[in-house]
């Protein structure tokens, strides 16, 4: 096999892959014996015809197609290990040439990963970000927590509140008339829950089990069925239950049911506690966001198409994935939602485009400062992925091939880029 390399422009470049007669010959030989069950000749049982005959027959051209698919990704890797260049998209593949006892010749058009001139990365200006707690916030945190340790009682004995649980039927009528879709018996319904159109849940307030009132609102001009759209309608309902959530006291006893805690005012400080680590970090990753799009601004790169393509099918692979594990195909969301495979890449791009920009420059910091990851650091990284997966370390260090290794010293030094540029950075 031999390759030749062709630079062409926008950071492209055409790898023109030379395949041997003799390593033609095993790819036409494993296409024969692949399909050789799946051709008749008269006088032959099914997957014993002579390749010879079958060739005599059809002519060689018969196991090309298979021939070249067999043997493309093995020559396209060798050729782009042997080419020596940063490739950072997917092979648009054409075949040149292809002739039993002569060889075959392919293309493999490629993008180049791009150089990258920095411009300042140090020292830029950032906005400020207050991180501050207030009594509310650590309330709002209590409140939550007494919600999801609430329990529901039947209310008797006094008319629908804000926030109960009703239980009604209803008929509703336009101009008089009983609407299709207007109709409902024993319906779940929380009061300003907004499930219902705007201003039918309010009027139910006051209420009570077993009385018919009457709800008057009017229908959105946007709303879905067209011949309700803006009409005004009269809904008779009759609430049939009320039940209400009973919130625990906020007291000592319920930080100890809730927490590791004995008292209110150690539960609300390790919430006030917790909240504040997750404003840091929000601040802290706002702050890493802010300074390398300044980074990006001052930098010079020119993105191939063929890479950024590569980066949002990649990006488009992860999400399937994610619908994947929520028991969604992409298949079954693209029926729900209307999307198009072409209308969910290009959707992707934006964001691509920033990974690619974001990766770059900060790999250019980490070249301009010489970060280096030390065996030390590399050893306390494969730690933490042990313990992360419950596995020994022995096992994970199995486990990591070159590839894998090298790809973490990069992300390892990446890091140390992005904690370089954010401790520089000077908020304004």
């Amino acid at each position: 096999m031999s390759v030749q390399v062709e630079n062409l422009e926008k950071n492209m470049a055409k790898l023109t892959i030379e395949v041997s007669a003799e390593e033609l010959e095993k790819g036409l030989q494993e296409a024969y014996l692949k399909n050789r069950g799946k051709l008749s000749v008269p006088g032959f049982r099914k997957g014993k015809v002579p390749r010879q005959l079958i060739e005599k027959m059809y002519g060689p051209e018969i196991f090309y197609e298979d021939a070249a698919n067999d043997l493309i990704p093995d020559a396209y890797v060798k050729a782009a290990d042997e080419s020596g260049l940063m490739i950072v998209s997917r092979p648009e593949i054409d075949i040149v040439s292809i002739e039993k006892g002569v060889g075959f010749t392919f293309t493999a058009e490629v993008a180049l990963k791009p150089d990258v001139t920095l411009g300042e990365y140090k020292g830029l200006e950032v906005p400020a970000s207050s991180i501050e707690v207030t009594d509310e916030e650590v309330e709002a945190e209590v409140e939550k927590e007494r919600e999801r340790n609430s329990r529901t009682i039947t209310v008797e004995g006094r008319p629908v509140e804000d926030k109960d649980m009703t239980t009604l039927d209803f008929e509703g009528f336009v101009d008089g008339e009983a609407f299709e879709g207007g109709k409902g018996e024993s319906y779940p319904l929380t009061i300003g829950s907004g499930s219902f159109i705007p201003g039918f849940e309010e009027q139910l307030i006051g209420a009570e089990i077993g009385k018919e009132v009457e709800v008057k609102v009017t229908f959105p001009e946007d709303y879905h069925a067209e011949n309700l759209k803006g009409k005004d309608a009269v809904f008779k309902c009759t609430v049939k239950e009320i039940k209400t959530k009973e919130l625990p006291e906020a007291d000592d006893e319920f930080a100890m049911d809730v927490s590791e805690f004995d008292t209110m005012e150690e539960y609300r400080a390790d919430i006030r506690k917790n909240l504040l680590e997750k404003k840091e970090a929000t601040a802290k990753a706002a702050r890493e966001d802010a300074v390398i799009e300044k980074i990006i601004e001052g930098a010079t790169m020119e993105i191939p198409d063929a890479m950024l393509d590569t980066q949002a099918r990649q990006m488009l692979d992860e999400y399937a994935q994610r619908l994947a594990y929520q028991g969604m195909s992409m298949e079954q969301y693209m029926q729900f939602s209307g999307a198009t495979p072409q209308g969910l890449l290009e959707q992707m791009k934006p964001q691509a485009l920033k990974r690619i920009q974001s990766r770059l420059v900060l790999e250019a910091v980490a070249k301009a400062e010489n970060i280096e990851i030390s065996e030390e650091e590399m050893n306390e990284e494969i730690k933490k992925m042990a313990e992360q997966y419950k596995m020994e370390v022995e096992k994970v260090e199995e486990i990591l091939d070159d590839a894998s290794r090298k790809q973490m010293r990069e992300d390892l030094a990446i890091q140390k880029a992005v904690d370089l540029v954010r401790e520089a950075a000077v908020e304004k």
